[in-house]
């Protein structure tokens, strides 16, 4: 596995070598654009509070283990970043930032994360677009990849260990553009699970990234793939794809886990009813083997239908109905279990939940075996400020026993979100400062699947700041 993942470095390093001499050449001959060189800079701060009390599963310590019921937790998270960039040509762009996070922990009270915690380098790519004549797009070099390609049931966060800190991936991709409407997506990815870019305390450099619960397990991830994006019969937009992504080996609690390979294909349409109706469709498969020789399957699927007022007023309300299905295995509390159960791929964030991340099983964030029916709704009542609610059941797809009970219902989730400005920049005078916050709940009934029945809660309020 060494060897392969000096490869994936390797091919990045590649990319990035044959992307460089390709816009070489292209800047080269539209001579009109050189010499036009921009620099600028910023920085944010986010201060927030988040409580939580009885979260069902394993929180921070999950992994294929049973079911056990959450303590009461309450800190506060501090995190600054500073970024720069410099731009040639109308085409360039060189792009930075530094990151720190650190916690005071109310309660339980440690000092895993106080301040300064550690630097990371948190964006470093090199990206150019509209190569020639608008053909060719590409960035190689550390980059967020939240909702990448608008896939937000693959790509969300490659650094789910670290919370909402940082959501990136090492990564290099290209675009090629065949019309307005047809394009070729084609990317390689590394995911560290102790990264040696970052500077600080003992401990926080001993922090795993993988976030399967406790400990630097060394769980390095890596994977490829190409996303086909077009526009049936002008009305049906839709992506088709190909992934592969690698799990290295790794050991802990002194047990002995398997390398893994998976591939992925699945597909994406998103149908256009009118102005304000759409509808969502998505189905996805993998199939793959570990390095015990086991072969791996899971599948996902997503139907749901988004609504939106057209109308010109300030004041837009907004609704959607989803059904997302992941794929479990039933044998996965067992010492060599979990073989046919759903890979979230890098899709382990806070999309669907805040509270419930810290109760999936098979690590922190690690969405499999359940079938979520959600509803959404809210209302934007101007620039940076709506309402929000969601509100659903959770089942099980299988019975894998890591509940602690017999049955197939999660539970009930609710949650209200109030975004609010509290102080806009006017552009048009050059102004930068601003100030934004949000106040956030969620509440979780257990049901027949935990052997828990007391109601789950979180709370957070937050303020950020960007300069």
């Amino acid at each position: 596995m060494k060897m392969r993942h000096g490869l994936v470095r390797a091919g990045i390093a590649l990319s990035a070598c044959v992307s460089a001499a390709c816009a070489a050449y292209a800047d080269g001959t539209e001579q009109e654009n050189e010499g036009a060189l921009g620099f600028n800079a910023g920085a944010d701060l986010r201060v927030r509070q988040e409580i939580m009390d009885n979260v069902p599963g394993l929180p921070g310590g999950g992994l294929l283990q049973r079911a056990a019921e959450g303590p009461y937790r309450n800190h506060m998270r501090y995190r600054v970043r500073a970024w720069g960039e410099v731009t040639a040509a109308e085409t360039w762009r060189l792009y930075m930032r530094v990151t720190d996070e650190f916690r005071w922990n109310i309660r339980p009270k440690n000092h895993k994360t106080t301040f300064p915690d550690e630097l990371i380098i948190d964006n470093l790519y090199l990206e150019a677009t509209d190569l020639f004549d608008g053909f060719l797009d590409f960035r190689v070099g550390r980059q967020d990849i939240y909702n990448l390609y608008g896939l937000d049931h693959i790509f969300v966060d490659g650094t789910p260990g670290d919370g909402s800190r940082t959501v990136y991936a090492d990564m290099a991709r290209a675009a090629f553009h065949f019309s307005e409407e047809e394009r070729l997506d084609v990317f390689v990815l590394h995911n560290y699970d102790d990264n040696p870019a970052r500077w600080g305390t003992e401990r926080g450099r001993h922090r795993s990234l993988s976030g399967l619960g406790g400990g630097n397990v060394e769980m390095d991830d890596w994977g490829w793939g190409a996303i086909w994006s077009g526009n049936a019969a002008g009305w049906l937009p839709y992506q088709v794809f190909a992934m592969q992504k690698i799990t290295e080996r790794f050991t802990r609690n002194h047990v002995r886990h398997p390398y893994t390979r998976r591939e992925l294909v699945g597909f994406k349409l998103t149908p256009r009813l009118d102005d304000e109706f759409s509808l969502q469709f998505e189905g996805m498969g993998q199939i793959g083997r570990n390095g015990d020789g086991d072969w791996l399957s899971g599948w996902s699927s997503y139907a749901g239908i988004n609504w939106k007022s057209a109308t010109e007023s300030s004041i837009k309300p907004f609704a959607s109905l989803g059904l997302h299905f992941m794929s479990g295995d039933k044998h996965a509390a067992d010492e060599d279990g979990g073989h046919h159960a759903w890979d979230p791929m890098w899709s382990r964030g806070v999309n669907d939940s805040e509270l419930f991340l810290y109760g999936t099983h098979y690590g922190v964030a690690w969405w499999s075996n359940m079938m979520f029916l959600n509803l959404k709704g809210g209302v934007e009542l101007g620039a940076h400020h709506r309402v929000s609610f969601a509100t659903g059941p959770m089942f099980a797809a299988v019975d894998d026993g890591l509940g602690g009970d017999d049955g197939h219902f999660k539970g009930y989730l609710s949650q209200v979100r109030y975004d609010f400005p509290i102080f806009l920049a006017d552009k048009s005078k050059g102004e930068r400062f601003e100030m934004f916050g949000h106040l956030y709940a969620e509440l979780f009934n257990p049901g027949n699947y935990f052997e828990t029945d007391r109601p789950a809660w979180f709370l957070r309020w937050q303020v950020e700041l960007t300069f």
